[in-house]
C-alpha cells in the first residue's frame, strides 16, 4: 500500500453490547451496520479526543512496521444511544461521545499475552520495545501488557496513553531531548535482544511520508484546539514524531541500558 493511498473504514453503531471497565477509559463492546462487533473508545471518556488520536497514529505506525494490530475504524455513535442506558456514568459517557469515535476490531476467543508462558521471539520483541520508546507508550507493562494471542498470534492493542506529552499543552512538540525511563517497566524488555535491527527497520519502513500519510487520517475535529488549529496540530504531531525518529539512537541505548540491568 503506498503512503497516499491509507484510509479508515466508518461504522455505525447499532448495538450498544456491555462495558469493558478497564482502566479510566470506559470502551465497550459493541455491534456495527457491517455486522462485526467492535471495541470502541468513546471521545467523551477522561483523556478525551488525545486517546483516540494516540490510539490511531500508534496503531497504524505498528500496522506499517508489520506489526499485528486489530482494524482500526472510525464509529459514528447516535445521541439515541445515551437516552436508554441505565447505568448513568455510562449514559453521560454515550452522550459526551455522540458523532465521531475510534473502534478497533473485536479479536473473539483471544487470550491476554502471558510473558511466563508465551514466547516471543527476539526480533518481534525488539521492534515492538522500539515502537514503544519512539511513541513514548507508558502501558505495556507486566500487569497491564496490552499484548493478545490469537490465533498463536501476537497482536498488539489499546495505545491511547502513547505519546502522553501531548497533554502537556501548547509546547509539548518543541524538538527537545525527552527520555523515556519507563522503558525498564516494559514486558517485553528481556527478550528485545535484536534492537539495533529493530531501529534499522523502523527507520526503513516508518519514513517521514509514512508518518505524515499516518496523521492525515485523523479528524481535524478531533485536532483543533482553542489555542491551535486543526493543521497546525497535524504538523506538530509529524514535527514530534520525525524528529523523536531522527534522534533514535538515544532512546535505543537508553532501553539497551535498561535491559543490561534486568538481565
Amino acid at each position: 500500500m503506498q503512503a497516499a493511498t491509507l484510509s479508515l473504514r466508518t461504522v455505525d453503531v447499532t448495538r450498544y453490547v456491555t462495558p469493558l471497565r478497564e482502566g479510566g477509559s470506559l470502551p465497550a463492546l459493541v455491534e456495527a451496520d457491517d455486522g462485526f462487533m467492535y471495541v470502541v473508545k468513546f471521545r467523551g471518556a477522561g483523556q478525551g479526543v488525545k486517546a483516540l488520536i494516540a490510539e490511531l497514529v500508534v496503531g497504524e505506525m505498528a500496522r506499517a512496521l508489520g506489526l499485528r494490530v486489530p482494524e482500526l475504524v472510525f464509529c459514528q455513535l447516535d445521541e439515541a444511544f445515551g437516552r436508554t442506558e441505565p447505568d448513568e456514568e455510562i449514559q453521560d459517557l454515550l452522550r459526551f461521545s455522540t458523532g465521531l469515535n475510534l473502534a478497533l476490531h473485536y479479536l473473539s476467543g483471544a487470550s491476554t499475552f502471558d510473558p511466563l508462558v508465551n514466547t516471543i521471539e527476539p526480533e518481534l520483541a525488539s521492534l515492538i520495545v522500539w515502537l514503544d520508546c519512539l511513541t513514548m507508550n507508558v502501558d505495556r507493562t507486566a500487569r497491564n501488557t496490552n499484548l493478545l494471542m490469537w490465533h498463536k498470534e501476537l497482536w498488539l492493542i489499546d495505545h491511547g496513553a502513547a505519546l502522553y506529552v501531548h497533554h502537556a499543552g501548547p509546547s509539548w512538540s518543541e524538538p527537545k531531548p525527552r527520555p523515556f525511563p519507563q522503558v525498564k517497566d516494559h514486558v517485553l524488555l528481556p527478550q528485545a535482544k535484536e534492537l539495533a535491527a529493530a531501529n534499522a527497520l523502523g527507520h526503513s519502513r516508518l519514513t517521514p511520508e509514512r508518518i505524515r500519510a499516518i496523521l492525515a487520517l485523523v479528524p481535524a475535529e478531533w485536532l483543533a484546539e482553542p489555542e491551535v488549529d486543526a493543521e497546525e496540530q497535524r504538523e506538530n504531531y509529524v514535527r514530534f514524531l520525525t524528529t523523536r525518529l531522527a534522534a533514535s539512537e538515544t532512546f535505543v541505548q537508553e532501553a539497551e541500558n535498561a535491559r543490561k540491568a534486568l538481565v
